[in-house]
Parts: C-alpha cells; structure tokens; sequence
C-alpha cells in the first residue's frame, strides 16, 4: 500500500508502557490527518522479557527490527535488573547496528500545556539537545582483570573518533544553521576529561568555521 510504514513499537519498561500508547494516538491521527498508513508490529522486549528467557530481545531481534522503517522505543530499564545488562540488551544493539549517531531532544514549550515554567511563552523556549549516540562513553572497550581478589580492577575507555565527532557537530550546526536564532553551545567537561573532550573542543572550533552565520558557543557543563 503507498504511503504505509512499517514502525516496530517497543513499549520496554516504566514510563513507556505509559507514554508510547498515547504516542500511537497521536501518530493515528497523523496518519488520518496526512493521508498514510501505518503497520504496527509490537515487540514485548524489555526486562521482563529478561527475567523470562535470560535476554532482553531474541537473537533475531536485531533482524526483525531491520525490517521497519522506523522504531518506536518508550523507555529502558527496570529496578531488579542491572542498567549495564539493560541497556547492552537492548538500547546500545539498536543504536549501533542501525548506526543511530544522532540523539536529538527536542524542547519547546507548547501553549495551554501547565507546566512548572509558569510565565513563559512558546516562544521563549524551544531549542534541541544534540548528543552523539554511538562513540564517547558507550564504548566497549575494557575489561576486567584479577576478579575476586584484592587486585581487582575494571576499566573503560572513552572513544572519539573524527568521523564520529565531525558527523554529529555537522548535524548540530546545519540544525542550528536552520533555526530563527541561529545559535549552537557546546557543552563538555574539559577540565576533568582532559584528552576526549578538548579534542571535542578543538573539533567544535574548527567545525564553527565553516557556519560564520551560527553563532557558536562553548561552556563547562556545569554552568549550563
């Protein structure tokens, strides 16, 4: 059928048992409003599931996923089973093997919604929070070594690649290239993560030559 897309829905835990079926409302009557179709295939995949059978998605997953367009995912992660075992199960796999590199939050605020910003406009607040979503702290480079004894140590590492960091800034600057303000800040913690999030710093500059037109700002996080 023209126009019809194919979502994979998955509720997962908490708050998104609660939030995606009033997001397939809104997405019905889209649908019914713009003129196309949607093929919905729900997937139980979250720490229940894990509880069950061990893992937070079948082995297959990943391929059943591959055959949508889109993915709507509500929330991951339960009290009972390890972040670490949650988030690798299930939300770490899809970004990665769909190459998701951007996460984008938007923030607006919508007239006659209560909210606890009393006394501000629509106007007043709408911007995105741009993150790289695949490199940085998500990596799984490390390991273990001397478990169960005195020497027991566990290690991480944080990788930057150019082609990673490049992408994302690129999207953030044609995003903010595209918007009224025309206004980019960057935010890292270059003073404690000394060698990742410089180079961060030092590709948002070179990155900020190439849009004269957006103003383009860098910030400790903890000020923002």
């Amino acid at each position: 059928m023209a126009n019809t897309y194919r979502i994979a829905v998955i509720p997962g835990d908490g708050i998104g048992k609660e939030t995606v079926p009033e997001g397939l409302r809104v997405l019905d009557a889209a649908s019914r409003r713009f003129g196309f179709h949607l093929q919905l295939a729900e997937y139980d995949w979250s720490c229940d599931t894990y509880r069950r059978t061990g893992a937070m998605m079948p082995p297959d997953g990943m391929e059943r996923l591959a055959e949508s367009d889109s993915i709507f995912l509500g929330a991951v992660g339960w009290p009972g089973v390890p972040d670490h075992v949650s988030l690798w199960g299930l939300l770490i796999p899809i970004r990665r093997g769909f190459d998701q590199y951007v996460n984008l939050r938007p923030c607006k605020l919508m007239p006659g919604v209560k909210t606890p910003l009393a006394g501000r406009t629509e106007a007043e607040i709408d911007f995105f929070v741009v993150r790289e979503n695949t490199e940085g702290e998500y990596s799984s480079v490390g390991g273990r070594m001397f478990e169960g004894t005195e020497r027991e140590f566990a290690s991480q590492q944080s990788v930057f690649t150019r082609k990673g960091v490049d992408r994302v800034l690129k999207y953030a600057f044609e995003l903010a290239r595209s918007r009224p303000r025309r206004h980019l800040t960057s935010a890292t913690k270059s003073n404690g993560i000394t060698v990742t999030m410089p180079y961060w710093d030092e590709r948002f500059a070179r990155m900020a030559e190439s849009y004269p037109e957006v103003r383009a700002d860098q910030f400790h996080i903890d000020i923002l």
